[in-house]
């Protein structure tokens, strides 16, 4: 199913092009225009922005909390009766450590709060919210994307593999902006998104 897009793209492949094309020109856009530093940290708010900020220009729901169950392979995320109770607990959870941030990370994973584009919107709500709390951010080129996959699949059950996983690619390059934009290419490959470099764009 073709999502409904505000650029009355009706070709799913023309979609995810166009769809990557853009919303990594919004990347780039928030790290150098400083709008960054205007993220609410570890808040759904602060992540509703992000997401907001990178789709707006192609998705009606951009930023908004989804009004469909969704499910990826066998994963099934929070349903529509649990989410906004979810998103206030999740707004609770405690962020002091690495530990706690990863944990906060994967409850908002198993909320998927949007339509699409969560993980995209997420893993820079992760690095901003490592940034603030402990003055790290992940080296995204350092996560393997098999291994980051199903380490996020089974982060369902048990979190220690992604705890693991994330904790070993953590670096103190908080301002990097070569490391933000790389990390942007890697996030966006996870998902399948892999025609631009975002750098070039």
């Amino acid at each position: 199913m073709i999502l409904t897009n505000k650029l009355n793209i009706t070709d799913q492949i023309e979609l995810a092009r166009v769809e990557e094309k853009i919303s990594k020109q919004k990347a780039k856009q928030l790290f150098d225009s400083g709008d960054i530093t205007k993220v609410e940290i570890g808040t759904f708010a602060g992540l509703s922005y992000i997401h907001a900020y990178l789709f707006e220009a192609i998705y009606d729901f951009a930023g908004k909390i989804r009004d469909v169950n969704i499910a990826k392979g066998s994963t099934v995320f929070a349903r529509l009766m649990y989410l906004e109770p979810s998103l206030k607990h999740i707004d609770a959870m405690p962020q002091n450590t690495s530990d706690e941030i990863i944990e906060k990370y994967v409850e908002m994973n198993i909320a998927h709060p949007f339509r699409e584009g969560n993980g995209r919107a997420t893993r820079i709500w992760l690095d901003l919210l490592l940034k603030t709390q402990i003055k790290q951010v992940v080296d995204w080129n350092q996560v393997d994307k098999a291994d980051y996959l199903s380490a996020m699949q089974r982060s369902v059950m048990k979190d220690i593999e992604i705890k693991v996983l994330l904790k070993h690619a953590l670096t103190d390059q908080i301002d990097d902006r070569a490391l933000f934009m790389k990390g942007i290419d890697v996030s966006y490959y996870y998902e399948g998104y892999s025609e631009f470099k975002t750098e070039e764009l």
